[in-house]
């Protein structure tokens, strides 16, 4: 794959609140890598802002950068929160990818991150 699409960022408008963002992509493809063959899922974010919130268009450009890319899904879920941790310094954030069954089955892969105090 060649170089990830920036992911942009915006002020956090309640900075030193904790709350939750949740953003869903239920469109997620990518490329199984022993195969070939497209994997569909959804991949789930859900974080606490510290001073950035993570800008919708160029996630979803982040996220399309993975469509013909071979990769398995735990690396994937890894490397999504490693990228979005790298570029909105969060206070907390989880990565949940759903994908769906492949011979009957079924793998969800969760990866939590949490700031050191």
């Amino acid at each position: 794959m060649s170089e990830k699409p920036a992911l942009e960022l915006f002020d956090n408008p309640r900075p030193g609140r904790n709350y939750v963002i949740t953003i869903r992509c239920p469109e997620f493809t990518s490329v199984c890598p022993k195969t070939g063959q497209p994997d569909f899922g959804t991949i789930t974010i859900e974080y606490t802002p510290d001073k950035s919130c993570i800008e919708l268009k160029s996630l979803k450009l982040y996220m399309q950068s993975y469509r013909n890319k071979g990769v398995f899904y735990e690396r994937l879920a890894n490397e999504i929160l490693d990228d979005l941790v790298e570029a909105s310094k969060p206070v907390w954030m989880k990565i949940v990818s759903q994908f769906t069954p492949r011979g009957g089955i079924t793998t969800d892969v969760t990866v939590q991150y949490r700031a050191e105090k």
